[in-house]
Formats: structure tokens, sequence, C-alpha cells
């Protein structure tokens, strides 16, 4: 039985460069809209860019992960290893600057993915990952990550 379908709603201080980036950079096809917010279909989830003042944007904490220094406060989505790599030539094709460029994170591990990092205009940070092998999303290998 498939997972429902999560909501997550983010602040954003610019709707119409927000729209750009989810509609025309990540192809997610947008919902309803007012003059405040947008919904859009994130693969299959709901994602709700909200408007908020540009002093209003909450501050980041970092963690370090595997020699990067994670933002603490992300999201994104698991894709098909060759659809991420497709998404992430898109966006190259497209200028998008990587926080954190694509990498294959815990090598070799029963957890091995490749992984980037992108912001949206407002600067939320979205992750973009797929694993090797997809059984693996939850399992432990019983080691410590670095």
């Amino acid at each position: 039985m498939p997972s429902p379908p999560f909501h997550l709603a983010l602040p954003v201080d610019d709707l119409q460069a927000a729209d750009r980036f989810y509609a025309e950079l990540l192809c997610c096809p947008r919902g309803r809209r007012s003059e405040r917010w947008i919904d859009y279909d994130f693969w299959g989830h709901q994602l709700v860019t909200h408007l908020v003042p540009a002093g209003a944007m909450p501050s980041l904490a970092r963690n370090p992960v595997d020699g990067e220094d994670i933002p603490a406060s992300h999201f994104g989505v698991v894709l098909p290893w060759d659809e991420l790599e497709q998404l992430i030539a898109r966006l190259t094709a497209s200028g998008v600057e990587f926080a954190i460029a694509p990498t294959v994170r815990f090598a070799a591990r029963r957890g091995e993915q490749k992984t980037c990092f992108v912001c949206d205009p407002a600067g939320n940070y979205l992750e973009f990952k797929a694993f090797r092998n997809i059984d693996m999303l939850f399992a432990s290998d019983g080691l410590d990550y670095p």
C-alpha cells in the first residue's frame, strides 16, 4: 500500500521567484493559489509556499554528515538513480548553483546514496537523493556514521 502524501508548507519572500523555481525549473504542477501562497505537486506530495516578509525568514542551523556541513532544516525527495541523474543534468544546464554538489555518500555501505542540495530563491534547502539499493532507505548496517 503506498504511503500517504505528506504536506509541507514553507516560507518564501518572493512568491513569483518561488513559482519559477518550483513550477518551471523543478516541473512541479501548480495546484490552488492565492496572492499569498501557491500549492505544488512535489512528486506526489503537497508543497505550499507561503509569502512572508524577508525579515521573517528563519535562520538555519547546520550539522556535520559524512564530511559535509548539512543544513539541519531541509526537505526533498528520494528518486530512482537515473531520474536523479536527469534532474542534476537539468539543474546544471539551468545554471543552478548547488549548495552541496552532487556526491556519493556512504560509499560501499548499505546506505550508499547519491545526493545533492540546492536552495530555492528564498534560501530553503532541498536535498535530492537516490539510493544505490532503495531497500536500504530505512535499513541500518549496525555501524556508526561519521
